[in-house]
């Protein structure tokens, strides 16, 4: 019996057909997972949702994943590479001004978190791990956001005239990413506040002007303040490594 009727999901023969049939399969695993992973945590989710949502039947875990820990790092890591395409473009702009790099990456940070072509369950999926952590998550910040957060600290130091390994420029990167995450996981509530706002055609562009606009006049007014003598000494030191 094919391995797409749902109702025999306890079949033995996980990948019988053509090659193109055990890609095809794998796949469709691959992508059922993340929604289900996304929606119900790597904890909750049941490896029996996951084969009926992909229409596998349940040896094809086993078959071409090995158990439902594996299938979760591979579901993570297509995630991960997915959210990290945008940054590697943005890591080609080192040497030009900090204002541009800052444009750059807020535009790339929230394409990962708004872009309407790409997987729902991606940044849910991150999202949620953060909240429910396994040990997926060590992983996910040394390849991951540890890079796009030292990328980001840097220029916002450039930008106040601090070392990026200070306590106002971890501050400063908190803020900027905090407005960006403020769309994605208020989107629900946003769409009711301000109908049809999440389906303008250059919504991206237009959070990536106003949120790049609003934080370099905040980050000016900082620079103002340090110079004066305003902001606490211990804030403007580089932190040790």
């Amino acid at each position: 019996m094919s391995e797409r009727n749902t109702n025999n999901l306890t079949t033995d023969h996980p990948s019988t057909g053509t090659g193109y049939d055990a890609v095809a399969t794998r796949e469709r695993i691959l992508e059922a997972a993340g929604e289900v992973f996304a929606e119900r945590g790597y904890r909750d989710a049941t490896v029996r949702e996951i084969c009926a949502r992909a229409g596998a039947n349940l040896a094809s875990i086993n078959y071409h994943f090995g158990d439902k820990e594996r299938l979760y790092a591979e579901v993570f890591e297509r995630a991960r590479c997915t959210s990290n395409e945008a940054m590697e473009r943005l890591a080609a702009l080192d040497g030009q001004a900090p204002e541009v790099r800052l444009s750059a990456f807020v535009t790339a940070f929230l394409s990962k978190l708004l872009d309407r072509g790409r997987p729902t369950w991606h940044a849910k999926l991150m999202s949620r791990e953060m909240i429910e952590p396994t040990s997926v998550l060590d992983r996910m910040i040394e390849q991951s956001i540890r890079p796009q957060w030292e990328m980001l600290c840097g220029v916002v130091g450039e930008l106040m005239g601090v070392p990026a390994r200070s306590h106002a420029a971890a501050m400063a990167a908190a803020s900027v990413m905090g407005q960006c995450l403020h769309y994605h996981h208020t989107r629900e509530v946003g769409a009711r506040l301000c109908p049809g706002f999440y389906d303008r055609e250059q919504i991206i562009v237009e959070v990536a002007q106003h949120v790049t606009a609003f934080s370099l006049s905040a980050m000016e007014g900082m620079r103002r303040r340090i110079r004066l003598g305003e902001v606490p000494s211990g804030w403007i030191e580089e932190a040790p490594r």
